[in-house]
């Protein structure tokens, strides 16, 4: 994996024992009172997520994925949003910080790991699969103490990644087609399911990225909230 700068390329590959997860602030510590970067590479989970510059517009706004349909390109932006701004804004943060509930906030271990699970129950209403016991098991223990930065990650890594491959199947119903929700089977259509989706992936990002903002704060003057770690 290397991290590319105008006037530098590092192998971080080399360099793993000393930086086992090449974060955003690994890489300012390596190059002190560098305030911008032209390229980044990140280890998230089981992905490399690349952020090529501070001002790179956000997903929606790169003209990607434009072969998708509508709704089920929204939803595709959504998840890489959730990739890339909880690997910017999170993945700094040790086993300790990522289970902290400061002003009794829920924990950004809670944030993403609920992302995670929605996402697969989601796409179980949208596919007429019931829950299965071991889903409602893991509903239940989302707000757990248990895990740890790399299994959290992971874990979001695989949710969002298996619902891209997902969607490609879903999206072939009819977007009107009605769908049950939840036990009580409340009725919506596919188009409202994908769309909650996609804007409750972004809701629980926000909580995640200001509870990240607060224990940044937190950790003493030297550290910037409005600025990942």
């Amino acid at each position: 994996m290397d991290l590319w700068y105008p006037d530098r390329l590092i192998h971080t590959r080399e360099s793993l024992d000393r930086f086992p997860t090449s974060t955003v602030s690994d890489v300012r510590r390596m190059c002190p009172g560098r305030k911008r970067w032209e390229a980044l590479t990140i280890t998230f989970g089981i992905r490399e997520v690349r952020l090529a510059g501070t001002h790179k517009a956000e997903p929606w706004l790169r003209g990607m994925h434009s072969d998708l349909p509508v709704v089920q390109r929204a939803l595709v932006h959504s998840l890489e949003m959730a990739e890339e701004d909880t690997a910017k804004w999170c993945s700094a943060l040790d086993d300790h910080e990522l289970h902290l509930r400061p002003f009794q906030l829920p924990s950004i271990a809670f944030q993403l790991r609920h992302i995670a699970r929605s996402l697969d129950r989601f796409c179980c209403y949208a596919e007429g699969i019931p829950l299965t016991e071991q889903q409602l098991t893991a509903l239940a223990t989302e707000m757990d103490l248990s895990g740890t930065q790399e299994s959290i990650f992971r874990e979001l890594s695989e949710s969002l990644e298996t619902t891209r491959h997902r969607l490609n199947a879903i999206i072939r119903q009819p977007l009107d087609q009605p769908i049950k929700i939840g036990r009580k089977g409340l009725p919506t259509t596919l188009a409202g399911l994908l769309i909650h989706a996609a804007e409750h992936t972004q809701r629980h990002v926000g909580q995640a990225i200001t509870t990240a903002k607060v224990i940044l704060a937190q950790r003493g003057p030297q550290y910037d909230p409005s600025s990942p770690a």
